[in-house]
Order: C-alpha cells, then sequence, then structure tokens
C-alpha cells in the first residue's frame, strides 16, 4: 500500500485547495505501465471515499491527454516582448538563486529536463530566493512562487482551461510530499478554486493581489517533521 495527496478545489471557506491523504495498492516498477495502474488504483480509491467524482492525473503518467499536457514539464507560456516560449519547469529552475550562484537564466529557453538536471542547482549552496523578469521572491509561502508561474502559463491555455473544468480533483502520481513541495496537480486545483470563486480577473498578473490573497491562507502541501526535510524541487 501507499499514500498519496488528493488535492480538491474548494469554491468557499478559508482554504482554497483541500487536501486528502488516500491509501491504494502501489504498482512497483519504474514502467509506465505500472505508474498507470498506480494512478488508476489511487483514483478508485478516492473515487470511494466519495472525494470525487471525476479526477485527473496530472503528469506525463496520465491517460488524459490534458494531463500530459498540464504537467509543467510541458506546460509553456511566451515571453510578451521577444515572443519565446518557455516551460514552468524551465521558469521554476532558472529563477532559483543560491548562496553561490544565479540565477541561472540560459535555462530558461531550454529543455524541461536539462533545466531541472543542470549540475549548477546542486552545486552552488543553499537556495536563498528566486528572481524572476525582475521581480524577486522569498521562499515563503514555500510554494507561492511556483503556483504564481503556473497560475499564469495555465491562464494563457485557454483550450486547456476548458478542458480542466470537466474534473473535480487533481493528483501526481510521482508527488511524495514528505520528500517535495511544489506540486503541479496542487497549482491546477489552485486555479479551479480562484476560478470557481471568481478571483481569477483579480490575480493572475498581478503580484500585489496575489500577495494579499494567500497571506495567512494554508498554500503549502509540505510535509515537514524533524527527520524529513522537503526540497524546493
Amino acid at each position: 500500500m501507499a499514500e498519496r495527496p488528493v488535492f480538491l478545489p474548494e469554491p468557499e471557506g478559508p482554504v482554497l485547495v483541500r487536501t486528502e491523504m488516500v491509501a491504494f495498492h502501489w504498482f512497483p516498477g519504474m514502467a509506465p505501465a505500472q505508474r498507470k495502474k498506480s494512478v488508476m488504483a489511487l483514483h478508485a480509491a478516492a473515487c470511494e471515499r466519495d472525494l470525487c467524482n471525476a479526477p485527473l492525473e496530472v503528469s506525463s503518467k496520465s491517460e488524459e491527454m490534458v494531463g500530459v499536457a498540464l504537467s509543467a514539464f510541458n506546460l509553456s507560456a511566451m515571453t510578451p516582448k521577444q515572443g519565446r516560449v518557455f516551460t514552468v519547469e524551465a521558469a521554476f529552475q532558472s529563477s532559483k538563486v543560491f548562496e553561490r550562484g544565479g540565477p541561472y537564466r540560459d535555462l530558461l529557453f531550454g529543455s524541461s529536463r536539462n533545466a531541472k538536471k543542470d549540475a549548477r542547482l546542486s552545486e552552488s549552496g543553499r537556495l536563498t530566493h528566486f528572481e524572476f523578469f525582475g521581480e524577486t521572491w522569498p521562499l515563503e509561502p514555500k510554494t507561492a512562487f511556483y503556483d504564481w508561474v503556473y497560475l499564469n502559463a495555465l491562464h494563457r491555455n485557454p483550450d486547456l482551461v476548458e478542458s480542466v473544468v470537466q474534473f473535480d480533483a487533481f493528483t501526481d502520481i510521482e508527488f511524495n510530499p514528505k520528500r517535495s513541495i511544489n506540486c503541479q496537480a496542487y497549482s491546477v486545483a489552485l486555479y479551479r478554486s480562484l476560478s470557481m470563486r471568481g478571483l481569477l480577473v483579480e490575480v493572475i498578473g498581478d503580484r500585489g493581489m496575489y500577495d494579499k490573497l494567500i497571506s495567512g491562507r494554508a498554500v503549502s502541501t509540505a510535509h515537514e517533521d524533524s527527520q524529513i526535510q522537503p526540497r524546493l524541487l
């Protein structure tokens, strides 16, 4: 058995996204077929608990094309002036600033995989903050910067936005909250929550309104204890 979070957008109340940990049968092995079996088992377990009716896996392991397209490795946006395309993953990795280096802006317009695996990200010391198109982002709240990049990228893909409304819960089979913090499935759920609350127009593109909205809210999916410290992947 394994346990993974299911992210549920909340249309009202103080919590924007409700996180439910769901136990399910895990299919071991790295083959895509095994991961997809695990996704199906997770979704079946979530539905059996009446948490949702139409969950979506947001990753390359998704059975839905929209789920694959929503992966941070694939979801992209375009710079307004130069018209250059970048992915959410590349934007996030290229914005990291460390004690001894960064941001490594040359990663922005490269592949997502190369950006995430770039050796400099693990050789430059402690992560201190983010710098993205002239703006500085602190490490707290923990998922604020990643979610901001993701929300704005998704909003610039109307076909994906239209497809997302068909689903009422979101998962990422690779995401383990004991080891990581940022999660693309959570970001999609956050987008849906803001949409249901009629807040997207106020938040998208407006850093000040976004900061005000998430201030004091539970936006982190981190699991922190004395033994395990999640990484800002």
